[in-house]
């Protein structure tokens, strides 16, 4: 019975109807299909795509007391969005996701204390039925006032100190930060330099204890002056690596902590007449777009994007629908190229 063009447009009785079931039944199905059989649910899906019906959206969200809307908040400068690879492919892997089950995703972005505030306002205003957070800092303020407004919220990355309060998602950086150094050590290379991440960030500190580690395993020595901080920029790794150079001139290999910091390093390296990866073996981290377009392509570690992007969504919908927390954390894998 499907309604022609310009025609009435189908009701939830028209469904109920055709499915020989209650208007009661049919709207429980719409909003989730809580005490309804199976056989009932296949005789309303079928009834729906018969009639043409289409709930009404409004109307169902004033019901649930939901807005259907979830906030991809990035607790960063705006600017870093489309400067960073890594933070446009968790948002878009997250709007898919969420498109699969009907919702929308807002960006909010929070890069200053002021920004922060009209962020954690709008969210306790129940304007979002729930936060993706997206942080490069482990220790950030706007996850405490989060969970103060009650409003389900799941983070990107590891928080230490929140494990109990708050669900996470994100990449081993330990051992990722482990197998790209003992990589760098099979290909041949010894005295390994290590361009951290910021320090009060997951992938900072994580990744340089997986690098200190795998020395320890392979038997050489953790040296202080092979080790310099950047802040995930092209420029900091150029910087870097610069300083490395001058400090230690036959160092052989370098694990980054980003794909963008490993970008300038290259550079540096380059500038030098010192070539790559014959004098100098280069590891990367993350594998977001620009590691197969430099030359010689970079040797990184692929953390799994869509993994978790999807596993963010997941833990966010099921802390909305009255779930505890609880935190996901998946291997990232070596994608060996020619800077290695």
């Amino acid at each position: 019975m499907q309604i022609p063009p310009g025609g009435k447009r189908p009701t939830i009785r028209d469904v109920a109807v055709v499915a020989g079931v209650s208007r009661g039944t049919v709207s429980r199905v719409l909003n989730g299909g809580s005490r309804v059989s199976q056989e009932a649910q296949d005789a309303v899906a079928r009834a729906i795509a018969d009639t043409g019906y289409t709930a009404n959206h409004a109307a169902r969200t004033l019901a649930l007391g939901r807005s259907n809307t979830i906030a991809f908040l990035l607790s960063e400068p705006q600017h870093v969005l489309f400067e960073d690879p890594t933070f446009a492919r968790l948002m878009g892997g997250c709007t898919s996701a969420l498109a699969e089950h009907g919702l929308l995703l807002t960006l909010v972005t929070a890069g200053t204390p002021a920004d922060r505030d009209r962020a954690v306002g709008y969210v306790a205003a129940r304007h979002v039925d729930g936060v993706l957070l997206v942080s490069s800092h482990a220790v950030d303020p706007v996850a405490e006032e989060l969970i103060a407004t009650g409003v389900p919220t799941v983070v990107c990355g590891r928080f230490p100190g929140l494990e109990s309060r708050i669900s996470m998602v994100g990449a081993d950086d330990l051992d990722g930060g482990r197998q790209m150094t003992s990589h760098l050590i099979e290909r041949g290379s010894r005295t390994i330099a290590h361009i951290t991440g910021q320090m009060d960030t997951p992938g900072g500190f994580a990744r340089l204890e997986g690098y200190k580690q795998a020395l320890v395993a392979a038997g050489l020595p953790v040296r202080p002056e092979l080790i310099v901080h950047g802040d995930y920029s092209r420029e900091s790794g150029y910087a870097g690596m610069g300083e490395l150079l001058g400090r230690v001139p036959d160092l052989d290999g370098v694990f980054v902590a980003s794909d963008l910091m490993a970008a300038g390093a290259c550079a540096a390296v380059q500038e030098t007449g010192r070539r790559i990866p014959d004098d100098v073996r280069v590891g990367g981290f993350d594998d977001a777009g620009v590691a197969e377009h430099l030359t010689p392509s970079l040797t990184t570690m692929r953390q799994p994007f869509e993994r978790i992007s999807r596993e963010m969504v997941r833990l966010l919908l099921a802390r909305i629908d009255g779930d505890g927390d609880a935190s996901v954390f998946l291997p990232s894998s070596l994608v060996h190229r020619g800077s290695t």
